[in-house]
Order: structure tokens, then sequence, then C-alpha cells
């Protein structure tokens, strides 16, 4: 098969979120305010969970916001398959609410300026982290591309460098005005409330001061479960290379509000980049 051909069929449609495009929208409805003010932004962190989960987080998030034509996702790796800092350069990504295609033009810049990128389908066949963002943003915008990037590295230097090589991209091909930075990551995972929201309070401001050296301290040092650092700080380099002033935090909550369980919860945050 062609890498022009490759499709990469949904893997968590179903449970992540429905198998079917009208309850997709029906269900994302449900979370948004439809009045919102949407500025532009550079970049934007989202939660990757079941929607019944995390989906009004991300929805809400995503609902204030200008999504752009063209949007680079950094994603973790959970499964353990392929390359350590993987792309797809080609093909399509089905959802239930349709096909989504891969940015050739910008995807293969990214290739030739990264020595830390590796062309790889494996890594992104089975992972969730970047396919649930897709129908949520298919809801707000029908005419967009795709870069995706799944992420196990978890060298500060070398996500930082990654960072810049994305950032230098994007201005080779004066596309700063039409690509949005998306990075995918749940918070604190199965502590206690009080305990979650202790160690997701610092992480968060670390992201809002757009400070990835301290957001890694405070992963490793607090012991903090959140398991889309490493593309949140790659995204952080980029943005701040971009431009990047400012954050702001949309939304946090926890699994409890759904489930009533505080003895073991899981964080999602919303924070948008501009």
């Amino acid at each position: 098969m062609e890498k022009t051909n490759l499709v990469r069929e949904p893997a968590v449609a179903g449970q992540f979120y429905p198998a079917s495009g009208s309850d997709i929208r029906r269900q994302i409805a449900s979370f948004i305010d439809k009045q919102t003010l949407k500025p532009q932004a550079l970049a934007c962190m989202l939660p990757h969970a079941g929607y019944m989960y995390s989906g009004r987080v991300a929805a809400q998030t995503l609902s204030q916001i200008d999504i752009k034509e063209k949007i680079i996702l950094l994603g973790p790796n959970h499964t353990g398959y392929g390359e350590r800092v993987s792309i797809m350069s080609q093909g399509v990504w089905l959802t239930p609410l349709g096909k989504i295609e891969i940015d050739q033009g910008l995807a293969g810049q990214l290739l030739k300026n990264s020595a830390i990128l590796k062309e790889d389908f494996l890594a992104h066949k089975f992972e969730h982290s970047l396919e649930v963002e897709l129908p949520i943003l298919q809801y707000f915008k029908t005419n967009f591309k795709i870069v995706p990037i799944c992420i196990m590295s978890a060298d500060l230097d070398s996500l930082k460098a990654l960072g810049k090589e994305i950032a230098l991209a994007i201005n080779e091909l004066n596309l700063k005005g039409s690509t949005l930075l998306l990075a995918s990551s749940d918070m604190t995972h199965y502590e206690p409330q009080a305990e979650a929201e202790k160690k997701d309070k610092q992480a968060i401001q670390a992201i809002l001061e757009l400070n990835e050296d301290k957001l890694t301290d405070y992963i490793q040092r607090l012991n903090i479960s959140m398991c889309g650092w490493a593309p949140v700080v790659t995204m952080l380099a980029a943005a701040k290379e971009l431009g990047a002033k400012s954050a702001k935090l949309i939304k946090y909550q926890t699994s409890a509000e759904i489930t009533g369980d505080k003895d073991s919860v899981v964080g999602y945050a919303g924070i948008t980049i501009c």
C-alpha cells in the first residue's frame, strides 16, 4: 500500500465517544455555550478521556477559539507501539463525522527539518489521544487538515528542540496565521480528589506561565501523572517561538463530577494560548 493511500480507521469510536455522527453532535452540543467569543489562538491543550468524563472540558475550550485550517496534533503514546516520536505525513484519518486529510506539505516540511521525528503509522494505529480530539474539532469546523505527532520521549532537550523545529516549519511555509498547535493530555491519574487538584494546580500554573522547564520540574519532583506532559512541553516551546505571550485556563474538572468517587480521580484541563 502506498503511503498516500494510508487510511487510519477509528480505534475507539463507540468506546471513548459515540459511534454515530448524530450522537456525537448531540453530545457535544450539550457541552457548550453557543454564544462564546472566538479569539485567535496559537495553541491549546485539551484532555482526551471518554467524552462523558472530559468532553465538556475539551468542547468548551475549542468553542472559545478560532480553529485554523491546519492543526498540528501532539499527543502521548499510550500503546508503546512505533517510534519514540512518530509522525504520519500522508493519508487520511476517519471518524464517524467523516475523513480528515493529513497536510502533506506541512508534515513533509517538519520531517525535512527534524532530526527527531520519524515516519511511522503503527504508533498512531491504535492510539486514542489524538483520535478523540478529532470529532470535537469536526463539530466546530469541517475544512481542516492535520499533522498527527505521537510522543513517547521524555527527554526535555529533545522535546524543546522538536518545538523549535515545528515553529521553524510553520514560519518557513508562512503558515503562522493558519496553523493551530493542539497538545492532548489528561492531568493527574487515580489519586484522591484533593491531592489531584493540588498537583494539577501547580502543573497548570506552569503552563499558564508558558514555562516548560517549570512544568517538567513539577512533573518529576511532585510525581504528577500527567500523561501528555511531553506533548505539552513541545507545544509550549513551539508556541513561544511563534510569539505566544499569554495563556488562559478555560475549564478544569475531575472525573468525580461524573462518577461521584473522590477517592480516585483523573483531572482534565482545557487551556488556550495566544
